[in-house]
């Protein structure tokens, strides 16, 4: 038979599959930083990876404009969803009664202005919460295998005693029934019948005075005498010592039986650093701007992964983001001569020192300016401050002029005084100059004291304020002079020298580890620091001779962090059967699909392999 020419053979079609970039699996993403192309597994190393974890990644149908699949409406089935009511947040079609009278807009764009809402949210659970997801699986795990270890015995001596006060209140409740409640029974009945015996005496009295007292004179005025007189005088005896409770029960038995185990709140469960990062051979530049604006980096607070606050000595305070763009001035800053005079909080407010040494507050959207902390005593000035990370505090190191001398004050959310510090534990004067201050994980004050051009010292104390130590250079006998300062996520304290031109690192406890960074081409002479914890990269202002910011990678993410479930399909050889890769394959689209509805980046129901 001879085939028709208008149908196609199928087998010779030629289909074009978009494979990833970094391995021969189907491509379900789009880097657009980079950009490349990534399966579900690149994916998800992709934005776990430090060195790429602020790219901007999205599904490949985002790339190619994919339309999502119309939705039929749950009320009208014969129609598909077209609008958005903003009041009620819920999809409506056209035969939707309940919401014309409110304020609607088109669904798909009602969808891209909620996936860029929560995008912020949806890279946290991508390159963050995913990442400790194996970390904390295995934590529960053993601590699961703990407490049913520990809560075995425990279990067993609570059964015992609950056994116990079980039998102890049976028997409690037999002695009531049987001795108190009997008791009160038999002495009512005793009453009645005493009642009615003395009625029957008197009958009796009656008969015997009316007809036997003249011949039995003796025995029957006996008898009746002596039952009317004794009777009433007799009395029960009940004894109930067997009803104490003080020696086989009492409270403080009961009390000590069900409070064996204790049930403590521990909060959100979280990972330590010392768990998820590590440091690497040396500190990779990431990338270099030139920050129009200012002369010179003099102090550097890093807002995002791309913006950054720079002030110098000339009363400059910029911020720019990463291309080197400036996006706001502040107009009444101090000048930042080896001073840290700005910080940021959490809200991503700017904390700044202005010329009349208050401590004022730009909000996030740098349309106003408030006076968070005002200057009371003349004789004390502003030099640097640090909001806490860990107690929404502010931590300000404050200058004497007349004394020559330092302290640092402590503000509470609400501008109070919470605390000073100014006196070692011997009493003697902690801080001649207080320039730069952060905080460390464990609560730690760190203090970078200068001494007007002469050696000086990193000064540490404790949350509360005693004194720990204080690094004064090399072990070599360099004595060090120090301007930036901070910690970064394995507590390690980072600190700018000019005597040696270098980033030295020390460990909590102020030990010397290294030579983080040395003058170079790119940094210049290193003045101001700032550490990232969202990227874990290091913001280094250059202060001497150009306005130049560097960032630095020295901080990677542990390789020994991989989900153990998640198998890549080009290098895992346990599946050989055809069923057991048909299996596999399904488990991959599922997992795809849960990461599509935790990480909302389009359409849910588009499949993983992208056909053009």
């Amino acid at each position: 038979m001879t085939q028709s020419p208008h149908i196609m053979d199928t087998a010779s079609s030629r289909y074009r599959v978009h494979l990833c970039s970094k391995c021969p699996g189907d491509t379900a993403y789009h880097c657009v930083s980079c950009p490349c192309d990534l399966c579900p597994q690149c994916k998800e190393n992709h934005v776990k990876d430090l060195q790429t974890i602020d790219h901007d990644v999205v599904s490949h149908r985002d790339k190619i404009n994919y339309i999502p699949t119309q939705e039929i409406c749950v009320r009208h089935p014969s129609h598909v969803y077209t609008k958005y009511c903003e009041p009620c947040q819920v999809p409506a079609c056209n035969n939707c009664q309940t919401h014309r009278k409110h304020t609607q807009i088109d669904v798909k764009t009602a969808y891209k202005t909620k996936r860029q809402q929560h995008r912020g949210t949806i890279h946290t659970i991508r390159s963050e919460a995913l990442f400790y997801r194996p970390v904390l699986l295995t934590g529960i795990k053993a601590d699961v295998k703990t407490c049913h270890t520990e809560f075995s015995p425990l279990q067993s001596e609570m059964l015992t005693k609950a056994q116990n006060l079980n039998d102890l209140i049976d028997y409690v409740v037999y002695d009531l029934l049987n001795y108190v409640l009997c008791y009160f029974d038999f002495k009512h009945r005793c009453e009645k019948q005493k009642i009615e015996m003395i009625r029957h005496i008197v009958r009796l009295r009656r008969y015997e005075h009316r007809y036997v007292q003249p011949a039995f004179t003796f025995s029957a005025l006996q008898f009746l005498s002596f039952t009317k007189t004794a009777l009433p005088q007799i009395h029960l005896t009940l004894h109930t010592s067997q009803l104490s409770m003080t020696e086989s029960l009492n409270k403080e038995d009961v009390m000590e039986s069900l409070s064996a185990i204790q049930i403590t709140e521990r909060g959100n469960r979280r990972v330590g650093n010392q768990c998820l990062l590590k440091l690497t051979s040396g500190a990779e530049l990431h990338q270099s701007l030139t920050v129009p604006g200012v002369g010179r980096c003099l102090h550097i607070s890093c807002v995002t992964s791309d913006r950054v606050w720079v002030s110098d000595d000339e009363y400059n305070l910029m911020l720019t983001d990463t291309t080197g763009v400036p996006l706001h001035r502040v107009e009444d800053s101090l000048s930042s001569f080896i001073s840290g005079l700005h910080t940021v909080n959490s809200e991503s407010e700017l904390i700044y020192i202005d010329r009349n040494y208050n401590i004022n507050k730009l909000s996030k959207d740098m349309k106003t300016t408030t006076t968070f902390i005002e200057r009371t005593d003349s004789t004390w000035k502003p030099r640097c401050v640090y909001w806490s990370p860990s107690t929404g505090d502010l931590l300000v190191g404050m200058y004497n002029d007349d004394t020559k001398t330092g302290k640092v004050t402590r503000y509470n959310q609400s501008g109070q005084l919470t605390q000073t510090i100014q006196y070692h534990n011997t009493g003697r004067v902690l801080y001649s100059i207080p320039s730069y201050i952060t905080e460390n994980n464990n609560g730690d004050v760190v203090v970078s004291d200068a001494r007007d051009y002469e050696p000086g010292g990193v000064v540490v104390t404790e949350r509360g304020g005693r004194h720990r130590f204080s690094y004064t250079g090399h072990p070599s006998g360099s004595r060090l002079m120090p301007l930036g300062i901070c910690t970064d996520a394995l507590s390690h304290i980072l600190v700018c020298d000019v005597t040696t031109l270098t980033v030295q690192m020390i460990n909590k406890d102020g030990r010397f580890l290294s030579h983080l960074l040395t003058k170079s081409q790119e940094m210049g002479v290193p003045q101001s620091l700032s550490y990232d914890v969202n990227t874990h990269r290091l913001w280094v202002g250059s202060g001497w001779d150009n306005n130049k910011v560097c960032v630095y990678r020295y901080i990677t993410r542990q390789d020994a962090l991989t989900d153990e479930h998640t198998p890549r399909p080009d290098v895992d050889t346990r599946y050989t059967t055809p069923r057991q890769k048909t299996v596999h394959r399904m488990q991959q689209l599922v997992r795809s699909q849960l990461n599509e509805n935790v990480c909302p980046d389009g359409d849910p129901m588009s499949s993983s392999t992208s056909v053009v």
